[in-house]
Order: C-alpha cells, then structure tokens, then sequence
C-alpha cells in the first residue's frame, strides 16, 4: 500500500536545535552536573515526568533549581532552558502545507510547557504565524498528550485516534531511538541524520512505494540510517 500519512517530528526536523546551548550554560552554572539529567539520548525521570504532563513548569523549575543548585529566577530559567531552540526555517513549513494537499499530515513532539510557549514565539518571528492548525490534521505534544516517543503505544494511540494505518504511514525523526519506537508500531521510519532533510521528504515516500510495489522488503521495516 502507498503511503497516506507523515508524522514529523519537530526539534531536529522542523525547527532547528542545539541542545548543547542549554547543556552548556546549565553546566556553567552547576559545576558539571546537568549531564546526570539531560542528553539527546537519554532523559532522567524528571524529564520524563515533565514531557508528559504530570509535573507543572512551576515544579519542574523549582527540582532542577534544588538538583544543581541553581540561582536563578523564573525569567532566566526559561531562558536558558529555550537556549536549545534557534529557528523554523519557513521552507520546511512550506514544504509541510503543499504535502498536506495530498497525505495526512501529524506532528509528534515530545516537548513541555516552556518550550512550546518558545516555540510559537519563534514560529510567529521567523514565519509570522502563531501556529501550526494550517500545516498538520493533528498536533501531539506529550505534555498534553501524556505519552512520548519512543513508546510503542504513544504511536499506536495516535494512529487510532486518526484511524489511520501503519503500514501507510511514514514518520521522520533525528533520534534513533524514537524511529525504532516507530517501527515497533509497524510504522515506516527515517532516522533523520544531518546530511538529510526534510525537503526530500517525496524521495523517501516515492522510494518505500516503489521498494513496497517490488515485495523487495517486508512492508514495515524500511529505515532510512
């Protein structure tokens, strides 16, 4: 079967980010510690527990504060903790709204309250829109969502509640683990590296139908590395 739908990530893949930029200043400040709590890789359970929802901005301030023993205020917490996002470029929203004209389109990002606040702000000062209605059928953020990637069942969920089908479904991610969650589901998935970009988001689809139309590999298991 052709592929219908495309769930995008967003730090990575439509927004660009450097978590090193945060990491940095919070090891500045902290003597070294924060890599105990944060990477691309793996997340503590505080982490966790805020990107889905079960901690408030204001409780997840005052334990990171208490853990590196940090002084600072809410203002230049969150400053700090956006230092990470840098810009859309608005080519790939572009991008995103002509492909909606044929697939279904779906954001999954596993995010929380402070960044997302930063996220439309960056969105309305590089793009001047204030948010994504016009560019997906359905938003998942995993502070509202209350799952995140890389669980199997934070995908299953969303194809469900779209009633859409994996096997017709392509999701592109920069993190190897969230792809291999994907997968799990029975999704198609790209590992979005940095020689690669969104814009070829048709190469890739045109390359799994033609790869599916051939029975060269089973339906569920093409990854782009």
């Amino acid at each position: 079967m052709a592929i219908k739908n495309i769930i995008f990530d967003l730090g990575g893949v439509i927004l660009n980010i450097d978590y090193k930029k945060t990491i940095v200043q919070l090891n500045q400040l902290s003597n070294g510690r924060v890599d105990k709590i944060y990477s691309q890789e793996k997340q503590s359970e505080i982490l966790d527990l805020y990107e889905t929802g079960k901690i408030t901005s204001s409780q997840f301030r005052e334990i990171i504060r208490s853990d590196l023993d940090l002084e600072l205020n809410d203002e230049m917490f969150d400053a700090i903790w956006n230092a990470m996002l840098l810009d859309l470029p608005h080519e790939r929203l572009s991008l995103i709204k002509d492909l909606r004209q044929s697939y279904k389109t779906f954001l999954f990002s596993n995010t929380n309250e402070i960044h997302l606040q930063e996220v439309f702000r960056i969105s309305e000062r590089d793009c001047n829109i204030r948010n994504f209605s016009d560019y997906f059928d359905a938003e998942y953020y995993s502070h509202i969502f209350g799952m995140r990637k890389p669980h199997k069942e934070s995908f299953l969920k969303l194809l469900k509640e779209n009633n859409i089908k994996a096997h017709e479904t392509l999701f592109i991610d920069d993190t190897l683990q969230h792809v291999l969650g994907a997968k799990e589901a029975g999704i198609h998935a790209i590992h979005l590296t940095q020689n690669m970009s969104i814009l070829n988001t048709m190469d890739f689809i045109q390359e799994i139908n033609a790869q599916q139309n051939q029975d060269e590999l089973p339906t569920n298991s093409l990854t782009f590395v």
